[in-house]
């Protein structure tokens, strides 16, 4: 689908005519009622500069350099223009150029916007951001499907995957790490959607969930000796509930000394730890070969000699192999899934060992789920946009055909507050894990009134 190499949709058989720019105010430049002949002015820029310089060369020169020439030259081109523009103009026309030959377009500056966690296009006029927990509508748009199309074909083009009629929906990566998910007609009906779920570069630590509210210190203090005392944790939540977030946090505490194996659909883990290899699925190419699923790298890790091993997310049959890793000297792994309770988390767990078709029976797959995970986590996205850890559970075997659980620590919500924010406490259950005698054999002493029956009014909003 791709239109050829710098070609641009504003570019059209009047890109020709003079720009005639209308100034309210009388001190000359391109009003805001002048937004066609700006891009008019852009298109024809660009089409000049392509002329001008040969991008084969460019791209073997370093970034900086290519930048500079580009500005160069866009400011040679703009003296030659009728268009009275001032210096702030002038700037703001050679980034959103430089945004078109390297960027992603009007997109750029929201990937630029350190407080911008989602990118969500509905179409080429509709771009929503997620910001601070919320979704907003922003007034950035595309020039018309066909500019959205470019800028998805530029991202999948960029790591060797293609999108079409015949394949209408991909994922991809950003260079940043980002994550995007695209999908065009004829699944999307209305026109081409894009999704970007920014990669945050400074992973939140512990002690910046708490300073959220994610949850509170004990909780911290609890958790983080969980993951010294090598206990298999089971992170569980809703899209966008922070279940990443968490994951990345919680791996700081592993030991320094520890191999560590990681496997994602796209990577974003941000483990600190020296000795670390991260493996990556693989999607099949356009003759439909050379798929590496999940489970595939399951079974390759276990012949890696690693310590632990953090499966981003479990979605199927690598389910099995994570139970049996965990089940086979394994402890302290880590990964997630999408639930909305840790209940839910079992029974997902459940349908996805059967989804191996190793024909086992409902008890015995309970008996290696409640076997090889001791703590499971749940976390949630609350109405106000805030995340907290809303139960902290301990698996404690098995009650006939039923796996049994116990609530350590729980979010108590209690009603909402001004400005729709969520009012609630974090609540010990004043319930003694089992495995305190395994976290002290690690070394991790928790005081004794860490689980003590009492509201941490510190966790209330």
């Amino acid at each position: 689908m791709s239109e050829g190499r710098g070609a641009l949709p504003w570019e059209s058989d009047t890109h020709e005519q003079p720009v005639e720019t209308r100034d309210n105010d009388g001190a000359g430049g391109i009003s805001e009622s002048s937004a066609h002949e700006w891009a008019l002015l852009k298109g024809r820029i660009h089409r000049r500069l392509l002329e001008k310089l040969n991008l084969a060369t460019l791209e073997k020169t370093d970034r900086a350099t290519v930048v500079e020439a580009i500005r160069r030259v866009v400011h040679e081109l703009l003296s030659s223009e009728k268009v009275p523009l001032n210096f702030d103009e002038r700037e703001d026309l050679v980034t959103q150029i430089l945004d078109e030959i390297f960027g992603l377009g009007p997109l750029e500056p929201l990937m630029k916007d350190p407080e911008v966690s989602d990118i969500l296009v509905n179409t080429w006029n509709q771009v929503f951001i997620e910001r601070h927990g919320k979704i907003e509508e922003t007034d950035i748009q595309f020039q018309d499907e066909r500019h959205l199309l470019q800028v998805i074909d530029r991202i999948v083009s960029a790591v060797g995957r293609r999108i079409d009629d015949s394949s209408p929906m991909v994922d991809a990566r950003l260079p940043d790490g980002s994550r995007v998910n695209a999908i065009i007609r004829p699944l999307a009906i209305d026109g081409a959607h894009l999704s970007i779920r920014k990669f945050k570069r400074d992973a939140f630590s512990g002690e910046d969930l708490v300073e959220l509210d994610t949850m509170t210190n004990p909780m911290l203090q609890l958790l983080s000796g969980i993951v010294k005392a090598r206990i298999n944790v089971l992170i569980s939540g809703g899209t966008g509930s922070g279940k990443t977030t968490l994951l990345n946090a919680l791996s700081a505490y592993i030991p320094a000394s520890e191999r560590i194996v990681t496997i994602e659909d796209s990577a974003e883990l941000q483990l600190r730890q020296p000795h670390v290899v991260r493996l990556e699925t693989r999607t099949p190419n356009i003759e439909g070969e050379g798929a590496v699923p999940s489970r595939a790298l399951v079974i390759n890790a276990l012949r890696m000699r690693p310590d632990r091993i953090i499966v981003g997310e479990v979605r199927g049959a690598e389910a099995v192999d994570m139970l049996q890793a965990m089940n086979t000297g394994h402890d302290g792994s880590l990964t997630t899934l999408h639930a909305n309770s840790p209940r839910d988390a079992l029974a997902r767990l459940e349908t996805m060992v059967s989804m191996a078709n190793l024909n086992l029976p409902e008890r015995a797959i309970r008996h290696q789920v409640a076997s090889a995970i001791q703590v499971v986590i749940q976390v949630a996205r609350l109405s106000d946009g805030t995340r907290k850890i809303a139960q902290i559970s301990e698996i404690t075997g098995m009650e006939g055909d039923v796996i049994t659980m116990q609530e350590i620590f729980t979010f108590e919500r209690t009603g909402i507050g001004e400005e729709g924010k969520v009012v609630g406490q974090f609540l010990a259950t004043g319930i003694r894990p089992k495995f305190t005698d395994r976290l002290l054999a690690y070394g991790v002493g928790l005081p004794a009134t860490l689980f003590d029956n009492v509201a941490d009014n510190r966790g209330r909003r």
